[in-house]
């Protein structure tokens, strides 16, 4: 019997894709992040994350099957998230590809860097079975659609020049994801100032061309 999640892992209980509170995951969850944040998946025994939490392991598989779910639920949990908050920022975003275009690479980034530890999780995709991890890959293939189809757009009006747009923003978004393996909160930047630079950076990756008033 699985513990709640936590509504911002649902993608749900935010009003403003770019306002982020501290995560509150439920014990078990935010002891399990935080083994697999320090020895790997592989490496994190249930022995361990029983006992951050103080219960015993019989306890715990009360609330998850295995380690596998605990994965699970974290990595699905924050894809889920991540593809929440995109959402809400290509519909609030005005109808000009490049400002949709602005608004996504600014949302990847803000969550990369305020959920670096949850973001950066994606690197034990690995460990998932296979199942789970063709799950896990469909909702990656919706995040990378989004970007997909924006870049697109910008260049069918002639908004971006690039001659290789698939490319172009698979390299966009391997470079806004790559924030969270890098990004430290007390660093000189702050997410934001990170999101400004990383839109800058993506606006020439894709070859924005404004136009002429």
């Amino acid at each position: 019997m699985a513990e709640p999640i936590a509504a911002d892992l649902r993608g749900e209980g935010h009003t403003d894709w770019r306002a982020y509170e501290p995560l509150l995951l439920p014990p078990i969850l935010a002891a399990s992040l935080a083994a697999f944040d320090e020895h790997g998946y592989h490496g994190t025994t249930v022995r361990d994350i029983a006992r951050r939490v103080g219960v015993t392991v019989p306890a715990l598989y009360y609330h998850y099957e295995n380690k596998q779910a605990l994965l699970v639920e974290l990595l699905l949990g924050s894809m889920s998230a991540a593809l929440g908050r995109c959402r809400s920022a290509l519909r609030e975003a005005d109808d000009a590809p490049a400002a949709r275009f602005a608004a996504l690479v600014e949302c990847i980034v803000l969550y990369m860097a305020n959920r670096a530890p949850l973001a950066f999780l994606d690197t034990e995709m690995r460990s998932l079975e296979p199942g789970n991890r063709a799950r896990y890959v469909a909702m990656r293939d919706d995040l990378e659609a989004l970007m997909h189809r924006v870049v697109r757009d910008g260049v069918a009006l002639g908004d971006f020049t690039t001659p290789f747009p698939v490319d172009a923003g698979r390299a966009v978004l391997t470079c806004c994801q790559a924030v969270a393996n890098w990004y430290r909160s007390t660093g000189p930047l702050s997410p934001r100032d990170i999101a400004g630079r990383y839109v800058d950076i993506s606006l020439s990756t894709v070859g924005y061309r404004p136009r002429a008033n």
